[in-house]
């Protein structure tokens, strides 16, 4: 059974976080998805808050602490990331792109990436397709096209005006799977064994 490896990046700064609890969601809609196609599915998250310190630190001595060392590696290693923001002054919080700078910028590439965004109006979730689609398209990931956005009123609440939040995770991670399954970027296939010649024909001499 192939496994695919998921890393969960969740920004938020309180606890609880509305970005963690959209991240489970979301990762638990993917997990659920990758299992009833075959998958074996292991979930790594981080919260980026935690890191904070260790990722100012990586910008003033250009050295990456054992434990923010541990999570990009964990990072470059996984098939797929799930990125979820809270939106500040109509963009990612600067937490989530200071950590998104300490990345080898080609370690997301051809990576599978689902994006996510809560904030507190309607307003701000146009961040996800001028701020964050952009930025992980300039890293050359792969982004599914559908991206989640939460405000107050999709938490304890069944109908947000037509589409429920649950609908809206369901097919981002359908759309997310749909990139995880098959062979992926990046990855090694299997090499052809090499024969010599005369092998080779008399092999085809047999057929014949």
């Amino acid at each position: 059974m192939e496994t695919r490896r998921i890393t969960v990046l969740s920004a938020g700064l309180g606890v609880p976080s509305s970005s963690r609890l959209l991240a489970d969601q979301l990762a638990d809609g993917a997990t659920r998805k990758l299992s009833a196609a075959g998958y074996a599915v292991t979930v790594d998250v981080v919260e980026l808050r935690d890191l904070a310190v260790d990722v100012a630190n990586n910008f003033v001595t250009g050295y990456a602490g054992p434990r923010l060392a541990e999570v990009i590696a964990g990072v470059e290693a996984s098939d797929g990331i799930i990125a979820v923001s809270p939106v500040f002054s109509a963009s990612y919080s600067g937490l989530f792109k200071s950590f998104i700078d300490v990345l080898d910028p080609k370690s997301l590439d051809g990576k599978a990436v689902l994006l996510a965004a809560t904030g507190g109006t309607d307003r701000h979730q146009m961040v996800l397709d001028y701020a964050m689609r952009p930025l992980f398209s300039y890293l050359r990931a792969r982004v599914a096209a559908t991206a989640v956005f939460a405000g107050p009123q999709d938490w304890g609440n069944t109908d947000d005006g037509g589409t429920p939040l649950s609908d809206r995770i369901e097919r981002a991670a359908g759309e997310f799977v749909h990139l995880l399954d098959g062979v992926q970027p990046g990855s090694k296939q299997p090499s052809l064994e090499s024969q010599p010649f005369e092998q080779l024909l008399a092999g085809i001499t047999a057929g014949n």
